[in-house]
């Protein structure tokens, strides 16, 4: 780019960032310094490749969506808590909340994430010790009791029943006499990640979109700032992805989720916005930087030249980051603190909108309130006490953090390219039912090629691990240490008895024939083409359980069994 265009561009954000708000903040170094908002090349300067970099707020969105960066708005501090009942989960949102954290994000129990009620067989031993019981609109209630849902950002970190939890979400909120129409927050939702790597699915998958494309259309028409669908690279990459991998697979999944909005007939400006991303932090520090700046750029790119975006708002990837669990070691698990900051630290450079990071003893159990302290204030140092929130991008132009960056983007094409092959193979261009990309990801989620690609990354480094090429302290190296063992937050089997017993008194106390009928009106439904929220709504409004709506649309559309691969 020459000298000349890159200083029409600087004088475009000049005039962007002069009229936006700002944060009433001291914007000087430690030593009192002031600091500009962003830099960029000298004047005069000519650089090639520079309308891929950019500045902050504009196209394509390397350094940032805002003009501002950090300092129009900070990142939100999300911490994910759940565990026990929901009186119990309530106790530690408001302690959350008291110590500064800007967000909530929800952490259900295994029963709740395979939507099955708590008294089911299959939950025996697992109510309440991975996150929070969750069996009916009642259970949903408790949650959020003393907390406006009007007032506070709220996301749910589930897949395979997302759309009645939702629906339970909007029954608590219409209990608290808020309106769900000033909702704001996220909702996973994101099925196409459960096949790929997580496994926590109910249907097969054309089920499992059909209520995805039902919760979009409900909350373009009538929830405009609550995002339904938050697209997961978190789980691939725990899994065992690279980096690109990662990228490639979660921009993929969005791609194909922006194709079933518009095989609903929805205005891509309208309901892109809805979408948001949810990434993996991992511990190599300026890959993790040039990940989430390449996302931004392709994500982009492929909505306004692919999918026909013209909107900024539309254009933009917003993401949520979260601390990598599989970076942390039970041996020496205070060096897991250390880890996290560097983590959280790649997330803020990479302009992350939301961050969780997680605690140093979730390796062993969910966080005790000391562990998830010092998690929170994590975030806190880093946002109050280093500058990161001073200067937009403030690795952009370096070399090697640009280097990185088109890497990651050109591995990620060539990942895109795959899955379009495999979607061609499949489907004749003509006739795929929602789009190509989405095409792609069915093929390669019925052949297992996503889950053999993850396998075979996640034993090259493992390989790698054991062959001390790659070194994890106090795991393969300086394993010597004085630390004794820590105290774990234990749940106790009394919740689970608890739980199940308050669920038998509200079967006892409803209308059953109400709940009958609400639930004959939703299998309806779903044998049909409508939208199946309100009638799942009703249902949730009378009481139904999870277990019990998840139960009959089971029954009505079948199990899923992945295929075996070898």
């Amino acid at each position: 780019m020459d000298a000349d265009a890159i200083a029409q561009g600087r004088r475009r954000w000049q005039e962007r960032y002069d009229s936006a708000r700002k944060r009433d903040a001291d914007f000087t170094t430690l030593s009192g310094d002031p600091v500009e908002p962003v830099y960029g090349p000298r004047d005069g300067d000519s650089v090639e490749g520079f309308e891929r970099i950019g500045w902050p707020g504009e196209f394509p969105f390397t350094r940032g969506l805002y003009p501002t960066g950090y300092r129009g708005r900070t990142w939100t501090i999300r911490q994910f808590a759940g565990f026990g009942n929901a009186e119990q989960t309530n106790e530690r949102y408001k302690m959350i909340l008291e110590a500064g954290g800007g967000g909530l994000s929800v952490a259900f129990d295994m029963p709740t994430l395979m939507g099955r009620d708590s008294d089911d067989p299959r939950s025996l031993g697992e109510v309440g010790h991975c996150g929070v019981a969750i069996d009916s609109a009642a259970d949903m209630e408790t949650l959020f009791s003393g907390i406006p849902l009007g007032d506070v950002t709220t996301s749910m970190t589930i897949s395979g029943p997302a759309v009645p939890v939702f629906c339970m979400y909007l029954v608590a909120a219409e209990r608290q006499g808020v309106d769900p129409a000033v909702l704001n927050g996220t909702l996973q939702t994101d099925i196409f990640k459960e096949y790929i790597a997580q496994k926590e699915w109910l249907f097969q998958p054309e089920p499992h979109l059909r209520l995805i494309g039902d919760l979009m259309e409900h909350c373009a028409h009538g929830i405009p700032a609550y995002k339904p669908l938050s697209v997961s690279g978190y789980h691939i990459r725990e899994a065992g992805a690279t980096a690109a991998q990662e990228l490639a697979y979660t921009l993929a999944d969005g791609f194909g989720y922006v194709e079933l909005g518009l095989s609903r007939g929805l205005d891509v400006n309208t309901f892109a916005p809805g979408l948001s991303f949810f990434f993996d932090a991992h511990l190599d520090f300026f890959e993790e930087i040039a990940k989430f700046r390449a996302a931004r750029r392709i994500w982009a790119r492929w909505m306004r030249d692919v999918y026909g975006a013209t909107s900024d708002k539309a254009q933009w990837l917003r993401f949520h980051t979260q601390t990598a669990g599989v970076s942390l070691t039970a041996q020496q698990p205070y060096n897991n603190v250390v880890r996290t900051a560097v983590e959280a630290l790649s997330a803020v450079l990479g302009g992350t909108n939301s961050l969780h990071t997680n605690a140093l003893d979730e390796t062993l159990a969910l966080p005790s309130e000391q562990a998830a302290e010092i998690a929170l204030r994590t975030q806190q140092v880093l946002m109050e006490e280093t500058g990161v929130t001073g200067v937009a991008d403030p690795l952009g132009g370096s070399w090697y953090v640009e280097a990185l960056t088109d890497r990651i983007e050109a591995d990620a094409e060539k990942i895109f390219d795959q899955i379009r092959e495999r979607g061609r193979r499949a489907v004749p261009d003509d006739q795929h039912p929602i789009g190509p990309i989405t095409s792609g990801i069915l093929r390669g989620i019925e052949d297992g090629w996503f889950t053999g690609e993850i396998a075979e990354s996640a034993f090259t480094y493992q390989r790698a691990l054991e062959k001390n090429d790659k070194k994890v302290v106090g795991v393969n190296c300086h394993t010597g240490s004085v630390t004794g063992d820590l105290e774990i937050l234990r749940v106790s089997h009394e919740v689970e008895r608890d739980q199940v017993s308050a669920l038998a008194d509200r079967r006892a106390a409803r209308d059953d024939a109400a709940v009958s009928a609400a639930l004959t009106a939703m299998v309806e439904a779903a044998r049909g083409t409508g939208n199946m929220i309100e009638p799942m709504l009703e249902a949730v409004r009378a009481e139904a359980t999870l277990g019990e709506i998840c139960g009959v649309l089971r029954d009505e559309w079948g199990d899923y069994t992945e295929p075996p691969v070898f």
